[in-house]
């Protein structure tokens, strides 16, 4: 369950902290802690209502890269455009064709291989999604201009950019 607002740390307890640890900046820990209970409370949100369409968020944007591309795409390509790696992609690509959702053929070049396509029930379930989750995903950012929502995404780029400082060794 994501973090409610009112648990988070208050500013003079990470203060302290940062008196205690040298390394600290209670600033960033603060931001780093409210952008981290946001971004859970939004994953919660969309797993909600992905599964009130009877998928997953991950089920979800395979269908999508499919939905862009009409002459299919290999495992390997879906898995990378996803950031899942190949067995993963198989287990997904294996409920999503048992759904009937995507269809599984032989590449016209090299039979070895497999091409995935969107089938016409794929097609359909996102038909039926998409006005839904595009309503939801503009009100989500309604609180935010044009000119906050272009700040965010750059402010949250920079963000990304200090990912490799928390996962090295």
């Amino acid at each position: 369950m994501a973090l409610e607002l009112k648990q988070l740390p208050g500013h003079e307890a990470l203060q302290k902290d940062a008196e205690r640890y040298p390394e600290s900046d209670a600033s960033a820990v603060e931001t780093c802690l409210t952008l981290l209970r946001v971004s859970d409370d939004v994953e919660e949100a969309y797993a909600a209502h992905f599964a009130r369409h009877g998928l997953s968020q991950a089920r979800f944007i395979v269908l999508m890269q499919l939905q862009r591309e009409e002459e299919g795409l290999r495992p390997a390509e879906l898995a990378e455009r996803t950031g899942v790696t190949r067995a993963t992609m198989t287990g997904l690509l294996d409920g999503l064709e048992k759904e009937g959702l995507v269809l599984r053929r032989a590449h016209g070049g090299d039979g070895r291989m497999s091409v995935v396509r969107l089938s016409a029930r794929g097609r359909q379930r996102l038909e039926g999604l998409l006005p839904d989750h595009y309503r939801r995903t503009t009100a989500l950012m309604s609180g935010l201009s044009a000119e906050e929502r272009q700040q965010l995404k750059a402010l949250l780029t920079k963000v990304a950019a200090g990912i490799p400082h928390v996962r090295e060794p």
